[in-house]
Parts: structure tokens; C-alpha cells; sequence
């Protein structure tokens, strides 16, 4: 859970404004947890395990779609 969660934090808050390069994650974390992120979880280093913390505290009030996402992921082996 904490890779998958850490996945989805580089996705989303890797951003064009941010210089930090994505490195895991899908297309489909990018896409349906980008606003999560930003709403939650902005301004935590997308590396660090403060993203992973912020993921899981919050991970109740995501989206639909991001929640999904990240099921997906998980069950695609979060690779």
C-alpha cells in the first residue's frame, strides 16, 4: 500500500510546475488522482513518505475515479 500510495503522489504532484521527474505510476493515477492530490496533499515532495502519509489520511475523502485508480493499480501489481 505504501508503494502504491507513493506511486500515486509522484503522479499527481509531479506536474508541470513541479521540477521533480515521474518515475512510477500510469497514466490513469495521473489522470484520476491529479486534483486529489493537488487538493489534499500540495506542496509534500511527491518522493518523500510525508506524500505517502498525506495518500492514506485522505484516501477516504478522494475521488471516485482516483480511489479506482489506484485499486487498479494495485491490483496490476502497483509496478
Amino acid at each position: 500500500m505504501r508503494s502504491l500510495i507513493v506511486a500515486v503522489g509522484l503522479i499527481v504532484i509531479a506536474a508541470p510546475a513541479s521540477a521533480q521527474a515521474l518515475n512510477r505510476g500510469n497514466q490513469e493515477l495521473q489522470t484520476n488522482c491529479a486534483g486529489d492530490a493537488i487538493a489534499f496533499c500540495s506542496g509534500i515532495d511527491p518522493n518523500s513518505p510525508q506524500m505517502d502519509a498525506c495518500f492514506k489520511k485522505n484516501m477516504s475523502q478522494m475521488s471516485a475515479n482516483c480511489r479506482r485508480a489506484i485499486d487498479a493499480y494495485k491490483a496490476g501489481g502497483g509496478k
